[in-house]
């Protein structure tokens, strides 16, 4: 058998697709890691996830917390969607909350260790593994896609452009603006954006809940992320 497909669901659909408790289990779990090897490798200290290069920066201005600036800027990227006629779903909501919340508890934990660089390096790729795996999780779920996924699918599909050339622009977009304002931009922020996607793509299949379908089409489908 082949690697079990993404449905293409609307909100209402992904909650009626079947095994909700296995998925919702899923979901909490994957952004509680999610949110986790953010902080992982923020406390590596040499370069962050390139969304957290603008989440650094910003706090430098605002004085918030880094996992409230994540769900500041996860709720302003919500607002986007309402122009791109994009439909969160329960998992979207999560993603924009629990994340941030994850981050700061994982912070609070794990102290700064500055002087230690084999440490700083483990942390940095361990964050960066756990970080696929999470976002596999999550998006495996199929409870909906993350404000910044959807924002992404949602102008790929308004603009008529690829998937891989919005995620770039979007990227270098929020890595500039966060750069200027203060940012953590390192080797570790390009070793993320070229991971990120191979290890995420290649646990996919082992977290993707296979759904009860056909579902009823009650209401508009938003791309999968």
């Amino acid at each position: 058998m082949g690697p079990r497909p993404l449905a293409n669901l609307g909100p209402l659909q992904q909650l009626r697709a079947g095994r909700l408790p296995r998925r919702l289990l899923q979901l909490v779990v994957g952004l509680a890691i999610y949110g986790a090897s953010m902080a992982m490798i923020i406390r590596g200290a040499l370069g962050v996830i390139p969304w957290d290069v603008l989440h650094t920066g910003l706090i430098q201005h605002i004085p918030v917390t880094f996992g409230q600036m994540s769900i500041m800027v996860a709720l302003v990227v919500l607002l986007i969607w309402i122009p791109l006629r994009q439909m969160p779903g329960l998992g979207t909501i999560a993603n924009a909350l629990l994340v941030g919340i994850a981050a700061d508890i994982t912070l609070a934990i794990l102290p700064p260790i500055d002087d230690h660089l084999v440490a700083r390096v483990a942390l940095l790729l361990g964050g960066i593994v756990l970080n696929g795996m999470a976002t596999a999780m999550y998006i495996g779920s199929q409870l909906g896609p993350g404000p910044r996924d959807g924002f992404m699918t949602g102008l790929s599909r308004i603009s008529g452009r690829s998937i891989r050339l919005v995620r770039t622009a979007i990227e270098v977009a929020v890595v500039a603006f966060g750069w200027a304002l203060g940012g953590a931009v390192g080797l570790g922020t390009v070793l993320y954006a070229v991971a990120i996607g191979p290890l995420a793509q290649l646990m996919l299949p082992w977290f993707t809940v296979e759904l009860r379908l056909p579902v009823p089409n009650v209401d508009d489908a938003p791309p999968a992320p």
